[in-house]
């Protein structure tokens, strides 16, 4: 008897606002041509899937639509995006969020602080830019740490 063979559908909501095409997306995997190739697809839908319903669903009924610039990385993509190794990007456990401006970065990152449950919390902002964004991480691996930094880069 075969093992059942795992089908992966990029139009698939994860939970009720959230895709998994939106998870898988990459802006520097189309600019370069690239393909943010998925190894184990049942494993890396699971955990999106669960930090989408952890962390994501309940941060946009609190604050309306809500933007994941990343979500799942490739070694590869992680690697071109100057990712840290061993991201949890490439785990299906992270997303990074677009925050229009510093009041919003910090809206997103104070509600996720006091309200939810997470692994890792960062409020980053890049140097040369002055754009900020939210990192968050969940994991069902381990007990989540609850590691909050505010960053910049």
């Amino acid at each position: 008897m075969k093992k059942h063979e795992f089908v992966m559908d990029e139009n698939e909501f994860l939970t009720d606002h959230f895709t998994l095409r939106e998870m898988l997306y990459s802006y520097t995997c189309t600019r370069l041509g690239m393909v943010n190739r998925v190894e184990d697809p049942e494993l890396i839908v699971g955990r999106l899937r669960t930090l989408c319903q952890r962390v994501l669903e309940p941060l946009r009924r609190e604050v309306g639509p809500v933007t994941v610039i990343s979500g799942y990385r490739s070694e590869c993509l992680n690697y071109v995006v100057g990712g840290v190794p061993g991201s949890q990007h490439c785990k299906g456990e992270a997303a990074d969020l677009l925050t229009p401006t510093k009041e919003v970065a910090r809206r997103y990152f104070d509600f996720i602080r006091k309200n939810l449950e997470f692994d890792q919390l960062l409020l980053e902002r890049k140097a040369k830019t002055g754009h900020f964004w939210v990192h968050v991480s969940y994991t069902e691996r381990r007990k989540n740490r609850m590691m909050v930094r505010e960053m910049e880069g």
